[in-house]
């Protein structure tokens, strides 16, 4: 059954950049300001297992992440790009359905405005987009994490959905696919590092 509201508009800035959810309509690449994402989330029951939780990103108020960001290498980011897609009215419950299952270890749904850039300026996309944040208080949050430690983490980390490592790497080359001006230094870094990881791993081998 159709929805009588404005259209349901989920924002992604994880694995929805790569695997988008059901009967989307139309999606468009943007940023979030005043936000930072982090790998500061434990994942349970996808890229880990209760007893090894692997890590995936979540995303933080940069006033709430200034609280736990002692062993952050990039401080002052506050910008995530990620993509807004609009789902289907006929769908919207199905969907939402769909996606609070998917997000249900540790994140609480917000509003928020996503921006674009459009000839050299920046303006709002949508004004109500609803978007998957990891609260510092939700259990699996476990905040700051030197970039070295974090990297042997998401190396090391298997789950039911496969390599923690794995979904890093998606991340990042869909993040930097999404428009000319889209970056992430913390995700990059963390790539960087895992492929030294890698190349490590297969001389060893």
């Amino acid at each position: 059954m159709g929805s009588i509201n404005a259209p349901f508009v989920v924002f992604g800035y994880g694995s929805l950049i790569f695997k988008p959810p059901p009967h989307v309509q139309s999606q468009t690449s943007g940023f979030l300001k005043g936000y930072v994402r982090r790998f500061a989330q434990e994942s349970h029951d996808h890229r880990g297992t209760p007893e090894n939780p692997g890590r995936v990103v979540t995303l933080i108020h940069k006033e709430d992440w200034d609280r736990f960001s002692q062993s952050d290498a990039f401080p002052d980011e506050d910008i995530v790009w990620g993509i807004a897609y609009t789902i289907d009215p006929e769908y919207e419950v199905e969907v939402r359905d769909y996606l609070d299952y998917r997000e249900k270890d540790g994140y609480t749904m917000e509003t928020l405005y996503v921006y674009t850039i459009e000839n050299g300026i920046e303006q709002i996309a949508i004004q109500d987009a609803f978007c998957y944040v990891g609260r510092p208080d939700n259990p699996s949050f476990i905040g700051s994490e030197p970039l070295e430690d974090l990297a042997q983490r998401i190396w090391a980390s298997v789950g039911p959905s496969g390599p923690n490592k794995e979904y890093l790497y998606r991340l990042a080359e869909s993040v930097r696919q999404l428009a000319p001006a889209s970056y992430d230094s913390h995700l990059f870094a963390l790539e960087e590092r895992l492929r030294e990881l890698d190349k490590t791993a297969n001389v060893d081998h």
